[in-house]
């Protein structure tokens, strides 16, 4: 890739960003003619991140240009346009970026986050006196109204914290001048011709919109409706619109809590976010409990400096934010470590070519051993586009899961996730469907303080039932047992002869019949409503006409051991669901007949190809630190390989 070019002063050269050579990081720095096809040379090389947009000054003998070099904030750096011995310029701990000379050569010009939000900033080279640029007036180009938007609880009308989008009539969005601005860059064009934008709202919002049609959407989580409104501004006019936000389900009533269990809150985005910028968005999102998974950004760690092994202080009777982390390994698959006690795990990254930490070593069961030993639990997040296919000799298979997964070091999965929700349901179910126990788990993956990113905090969510309070630790066993539910939206509820998702039933030899109680509650119309069983069993529930609730009260015949899933899923995308399509699932309800264990050789078969996949990619690494190092993974690769391999012989 090639970004971020800067002309010469005289206009013959140019000076760009480029990965070309490299592997990690968007790129170094290069210089060329600026001609077609002319040799470009490496001047200065710096793993970058999307950041650096160098600018050549106009005298053409010094570039200033945006580094975190050894730090987690970047700041603006000046070297030489030979690429000569760089140092730093601004400093603070917050983001200075896309640097521009002024003519003279005695300012620049670039973008703070230094308040939370974005500024625009002016510093003074060579002296160091900074000001900041502020919009004093505005003539409008047209006509403009202003417009109050107000959201309470339609049940108490109390003023109520929600997601707010305002589309002005030329499909546009528009929000206030404070508001940290959010986009969905993943739309479709047919439906929109812009990104959707958002911003939260603490329940009351005051902003300058166009005169004319202006669309109104606010949201507060799937236990709401979704409100719409539509009204005309007159120029010059002054509209409060108040909107009673009502709820569709209390599910925190009953002792569930909503919680998202992997988002970052810092993530080289636009903004600069804290713990209260955190909860903020949560409560808006109508979320309970935050997993603030520390993880690098390149060669940095954003909000590693938060950790404490504890609830962040910022944390309320009605919402917890804690800091936990994503282990970030570039081969085995991404890693969610939740209540970790006294240590974050480091290196955070294993696998990186060309690194000091290129061996294959620690894999991700040595990990969750190391996450274990604190009293974490560990789980595997956003795993799957696509369903593997081992058999496939042109499609790399690295993932560890089934490997993790025979050992006893998987807690939880990422069902729904920054992936696609039904690809990995798949493999969880061939995973189920060979005796394994594992909880369905949600989580965002959501950078905080992007502009423009997929989803808000609290999109892919799941639903704990852990009882009353907010105690991390009991939020925890509640996963680790299976009490819980996975969504993006529509809200299920499920029992199995009056027993709840993680639960066991024994039964005993012969057929048996299991009363269900399912319901369905959600704030956009569902495709499909089913229960989902061992062996690929399939049983279609009804719903009500608009598609949105159902109630089902009817029995099922056992005849083996297995496992029942309750879920709900759409086709295609839904609005205002950000994310692929809307889906949901409930962990399983768990038969025992007899002491018939629960197998299948068809799946153990596929999990066999898979390790298969993985080992003879281990044995042709030529990264490892030692041959002992290799030889031991290669030795728990094998004792996986015959834990499945012995279904197979059954």
């Amino acid at each position: 890739q090639y970004l971020s070019p800067a002309w010469s002063p005289d206009g013959k050269e140019l000076m760009l960003i480029s990965n070309r050579d490299h592997v990690w990081g968007s790129g170094a720095f290069w210089r060329m003619a600026a001609k077609p096809g002319a040799p470009m040379r490496l001047i200065h090389d710096e793993e970058t991140t999307w950041k650096a947009r160098p600018d050549w000054s106009r005298d053409g003998k010094r570039v200033v240009y945006s580094s975190y070099f050894g730090r987690q904030r970047n700041q603006l750096w000046l070297m030489t346009a030979d690429g000569e011995h760089p140092f730093q310029l601004t400093y603070g701990d917050f983001d200075a970026v896309n640097p521009r000379w002024s003519p003279d050569g005695r300012r620049i010009a670039y973008i703070s986050n230094e308040g939370g939000n974005t500024s625009l900033w002016i510093v003074d080279v060579p002296g160091g006196a900074r000001e900041p640029v502020t919009a004093a007036h505005r003539r409008y180009r047209a006509a403009t109204a202003r417009l109050r938007i107000a959201t309470v609880d339609r049940a108490t009308g109390r003023p109520i914290a929600a997601r707010v989008s305002v589309t002005g009539p030329d499909g546009r969005a528009y929000a206030p001048d404070d508001a940290w601005r959010h986009a969905d860059d993943g739309f479709d064009r047919a439906e929109r011709p812009f990104e959707f934008s958002y911003f939260h709202s603490a329940g009351s919002a005051e902003l300058i919109a166009p005169a004319g049609e202006v669309t109104i959407e606010v949201t507060h989580g799937p236990e709401y409706r979704v409100e719409r409104r539509t009204l005309m501004l007159a120029d010059g006019s002054t509209r409060l619109l108040r909107i009673p936000l009502v709820r569709i389900a209390n599910f925190g009533a009953r002792g569930w809590i909503s919680a998202d269990l992997h988002v970052h809150m810092n993530y080289g985005g636009h903004y600069l976010a804290d713990p209260s910028t955190l909860r903020r968005q949560a409560e808006a999102e109508d979320l309970r409990f935050v997993e603030n998974l520390i993880v690098n950004k390149e060669g940095r760690v954003p909000d590693i400096a938060r950790f404490t092994g504890r609830p962040d202080v910022v944390s309320t009777p009605t919402t917890l934010i804690v800091h936990d982390q994503e282990y970030h390994t570039s081969f085995w698959g991404h890693l969610g470590l939740l209540g970790l006690g006294s240590h974050v795990i480091l290196p955070g990254y294993a696998g990186y070519a060309r690194t000091a930490a290129a061996s294959l070593s620690p894999t991700n069961a040595e990990v969750s051993d190391l996450a274990h030993a604190q009293g974490a639990i560990v789980g595997y997040v956003h795993p799957f586009d696509a369903v593997p296919d081992p058999s496939n000799e042109h499609e790399a298979v690295t993932a560890e899961l089934p490997v993790d997964v025979a050992l006893g070091k998987v807690d939880y999965m990422e069902i729904v996730a920054f992936s696609d929700p039904r690809a990995t349901a798949e493999v969880w179910y061939r995973l189920l469907n060979c005796g394994f126990r594992i909880p369905a788990g949600a989580g965002t993956d959501a950078m905080s303080n992007f502009a423009s990113l997929r989803g808000p905090v609290g999109l892919n969510r799941v639903y704990l039932r852990a009882g009353p309070g907010l105690d991390r630790g009991r939020l925890l066993a509640a996963l680790k047992a299976g009490r819980s539910f996975a969504t993006n939206g529509p809200l299920l509820d499920f029992s199995l002869d009056g027993r709840m998702p993680g639960a066991e039933i024994r039964v005993p030899p012969g057929p048996r019949r299991l009363r269900v109680r399912a319901t369905l509650r959600s704030y956009v119309p569902v495709d499909h409503f089913e229960i989902v069983g061992s062996g690929g069993s399939i049983v279609a529930l009804p719903m009500n006409a608009n598609r949105m609730s159902a109630t089902v009260d009817t029995v099922i015949t056992v005849d083996r051991s297995g496992w029942y899933t309750l879920r709900a899923w759409n086709d295609r995308a839904t609005h205002p669901v950000l994310d692929l399509y809307p889906f949901a699932t409930t962990s399983p309800i768990y038969v025992a007949r007899g002491g018939e264990p629960l197998r299948s050789e068809q799946d153990a078969a596929y999990f066999v190809a898979w390790i298969d996949r993985l080992s003879a990619a281990a044995r042709a690494s030529g990264d490892w630190n030692s041959a002992a190092e290799r030889d031991g993974v290669l030795r728990a690769i094998g004792e996986a390989r015959e834990v499945f391999a012995g279904q197979t012989r059954h």
